[in-house]
């Protein structure tokens, strides 16, 4: 489907443009145009404000309406568009969506980790609010490993998107965290999913 006159504030590094580029991948969407954007919560740098007065990407613009933003706005958005299935039906589609938060959640305090050692003073981190945030991330992946798999082994949706982004982030910027060290069946799912053309041709460069 073409969708020529959206156009979407990106930036290659960032989880949460991935997940819609994927989806736009899968799905056989075109004619989506990128303007790259940067910054960070203490610098909006290149954010499109106008488009999202957050400051945060991705943002969507239309040429039939505002922008929209946040990746799970518009990913349904243009799941619905393009009619391409990657939110089933109730009541699967409960499981689809608690799995995308989950994995959102993961990213969410994987992205919080990253701006402390990226952006405050090194005199002013407080490494047990990291561990903290690593906690939440540590627990998630063991509950995605006890009560997600036959979901993720069933057919592709955005939840199997999210989370595959959400892998990929840890891979990007906690590698050492090595969170495939007790969770082989997890990995082996990350193994197969992260060879998808879709995930190939948006990995993102360290």
């Amino acid at each position: 489907m073409n969708l020529a006159g959206h156009v979407l504030y990106h930036s290659p590094t960032s989880p949460y443009v991935r997940k819609v580029a994927v989806l736009i991948a899968e799905a056989g969407i075109t004619g989506v145009a990128q303007v790259a954007a940067s910054g960070s919560p203490v610098d909006p740098g290149a954010m499109p404000l106008e488009q999202n007065p957050l400051g945060k990407i991705p943002a969507l613009a239309r040429p039939d309406g505002p922008a929209l933003y946040d990746s799970r706005v518009i990913c349904r958005y243009l799941d619905n568009l393009a009619g391409s299935g990657f939110y089933s039906a109730p009541p699967r589609l409960w499981d689809t969506l608690t799995l995308e938060a989950t994995a959102d959640g993961i990213l969410d305090a994987a992205v919080l980790m990253a701006y402390e050692n990226r952006i405050r003073p090194e005199e002013l981190r407080y490494q047990p609010w990291v561990a903290g945030q690593w906690a939440k991330i540590d627990r998630t992946l063991d509950a995605v490993t006890t009560g997600w798999m036959d979901h993720l082994n069933g057919p592709v949706d955005i939840g199997h998107i999210a989370l595959g982004c959400a892998l990929g982030y840890l891979d990007l910027r906690h590698s050492a965290r090595a969170w495939r060290a007790t969770r082989p069946g997890l990995a082996a799912w990350m193994a197969r999913f992260a060879a998808r053309p879709a995930m190939v041709a948006t990995t993102p460069e360290a």
